[in-house]
């Protein structure tokens, strides 16, 4: 088998992974050559990466994904990109819109930033490559980011964008829904937190009839704004 298994240890974020011989993978970030849990989860070992699973489940990787990753770990020539995926993306120096020269990775792109890129590509054992030299693709400063069940992002989206566009009226917060299950979030507390609160609603009654209707309402109560249809 190529996943050996330890014991399904639950790790909080911060906890150092006691493993030797393997790399930071999925759910994890290496500092001063130690490697670290970046959320709650269960420690996994597979082909030489040490992962740590959420257990609100997995993104199936698709290749035109647009999705939000974070970076765990650094080479001379590439970043390694934890994109909620049963492995570690790969975002070399050729897939940034800069000019990066051998060994200088670390000036453009640090351990912890978070990404808005595209998969470019997932082979048969899932490895993926990944670009944020396109158009909308950046690294992500400010606000904050949030995880979701992938499967619930069509419910968060909305028939043809209306969801998340109705979000985006009413608290005037810049919002992107990642493929992955992650929502990066920028505006003032008060529209972040409104944000965060329907999301949680539009989770919890996904399968509810006038759920629209209703995530409005507590908007419109919440924040005392009216729009015309």
């Amino acid at each position: 088998m190529s996943e050996r298994e330890t014991e399904r240890e639950l790790l909080l974020p911060g906890d150092e992974i006691e493993e030797t011989g393997v790399k930071p993978g999925e759910g994890t970030f290496k500092k001063n050559g130690k490697i670290y849990a970046a959320k709650l989860g269960v420690k996994t070992v597979r082909d030489g990466y040490v992962n740590v699973a959420a257990q609100s489940g997995r993104y199936d990787p698709s290749e035109g994904d647009k999705v939000i990753g974070t970076v765990t770990d650094i080479d001379p020539s590439y970043w390694t990109v934890d994109v909620n995926a049963p492995f570690p993306a790969v975002l070399h120096v050729n897939d940034v819109p800069w000019r990066v020269d051998y060994g200088d990775t670390s000036s453009y792109i640090e351990v912890g930033d978070a990404l808005l890129l595209r998969i470019t590509d997932v082979d048969e054992q899932n490895k993926m490559q990944i670009s944020i030299d396109e158009e909308g693709l950046r690294k992500l400063e400010g606000g904050q980011i949030i995880e979701i069940a992938p499967s619930q992002v069509p419910r968060i989206i909305g028939r043809g964008g209306s969801m998340i566009s109705m979000l985006k009226k009413y608290t005037g917060c810049k919002i992107f829904v990642g493929q992955n299950g992650r929502i990066w979030i920028d505006g003032d507390l008060e529209g972040q937190y409104l944000v965060i609160k329907a999301i949680e609603m539009i989770e919890e009654n996904a399968q509810a009839l006038g759920l629209t209707d209703a995530v409005e309402n507590f908007l419109k109560e919440e924040t005392g704004k009216e729009f015309d249809d």
